[in-house]
């Protein structure tokens, strides 16, 4: 029933706005698979909606096809979560073309991704704190269709981190371990989560902020970061011969295309997404409400506004949130 309201709630929040929306226009946010891309289009949906009259929507997508598609064909306008710097060629091509390109930052403290094992692992093993520590230990991280041979779960297709997780795996030629690809976010998840409640060993990619790191404690393998070699073969998909290389911290922006930057028409807009930005620590908060309430984005995006103003009101002028206050 607590969905049902809060989906409701969300639902209501585009009415009475029509006058105003012709004003600012259309605006497309694409939105990922993750609870923190979700949660932050989600927000902006219902910001740029409710306080300045935009026809704001979201565009489900995967984060290579939709960088590709906003450099090519100009849409979405705005992608509120991205990291360029996993993207590789993807990304850098394009913005040396001026068709796509930073304009706010979404996670102050950006994000952290790696090859994580549960807790109870490493407190159990001391002596696996890197990447290579893992790999020298199969029988810890058993396959499932072969137990003789360790395993690296890896994200689904169209994922940044999933093409650096099969390079990764690539370049060590290990012949003990195996890689065994998810076809979701989900199935992803649901590994994790089976795993531990299981108390079994596993080595996953995955990413921090996440709620699932706060139900399950992981704690993330060291390796070395070569810019170099990111650039040259480690983000590259078809790049034959890599070596192993590791994530750095990452930045967490948000991205707009060519035409959306060349608009000059929403000046306000604009400065509202240069201002917005939250903290793993807040963004957390949101993803494990999101987590125990199964609730999605425009559910989250509700909570968010009624629970966190000390946040949310700071990216906006007070006028404009006496009307997202009204709206609610």
């Amino acid at each position: 029933m607590k969905r049902l309201l809060l989906s409701a709630a969300a639902a209501s929040l585009s009415l009475g706005m029509g006058a105003a929306q012709a004003e600012c226009g259309n605006i497309t946010l694409g939105s990922f698979t993750w609870q923190s891309s979700e949660a932050m289009a989600s927000v902006d949906k219902l910001i740029l909606t409710n306080g300045y009259g935009c026809n704001a929507s979201t565009v489900a997508g995967d984060t290579v096809p939709t960088i590709t598609a906003m450099i090519e064909k100009g849409q979405p306008d705005v992608i509120p979560e991205a990291t360029p710097s996993l993207l590789g060629e993807v990304y850098t091509k394009g913005a040396a073309e001026g068709r796509i390109g930073q304009i706010g930052t979404a996670i102050s403290d950006g994000l952290v991704s790696g090859w994580y094992i549960p807790k109870y692992v490493a407190e159990a093993h001391p002596d696996i704190k890197t990447v290579e520590d893992a790999m020298k230990h199969p029988e810890l991280f058993p396959s499932a269709e072969d137990p003789s041979k360790g395993a690296v779960i890896q994200g689904p297709q169209g994922w940044g981190d999933t093409v650096i997780t099969a390079q990764l795996f690539k370049g060590l030629n290990n012949p003990n371990f195996v890689m065994v690809p998810t076809g979701s976010a989900a199935a992803l998840d649901g590994v994790i989560a089976k795993s531990y409640e299981q108390k079994q060993g596993i080595i996953a990619q995955y990413w921090s902020p996440t709620s699932l790191l706060v139900q399950y404690p992981m704690v993330r393998l060291e390796m070395a970061h070569d810019d170099a070699e990111w650039a040259r073969c480690t983000s590259v998909q078809d790049c034959p011969d890599p070596k192993p290389n590791y994530w750095k911290p990452a930045e967490m922006v948000t991205l707009a295309s060519e035409a959306f930057v060349k608009r000059d028409d929403i000046p306000e807009v604009k400065e509202y997404l240069k201002t917005r930005s939250w903290t793993q620590a807040e963004v957390s908060q949101v993803m494990l409400w999101m987590t125990e309430n199964q609730a999605n984005g425009d559910d989250a995006a509700v909570w968010f506004i009624k629970n966190m103003p000390d946040v949310w009101t700071k990216w906006v002028p007070a006028e404009v949130a006496e009307k997202i206050k009204a709206s609610l």
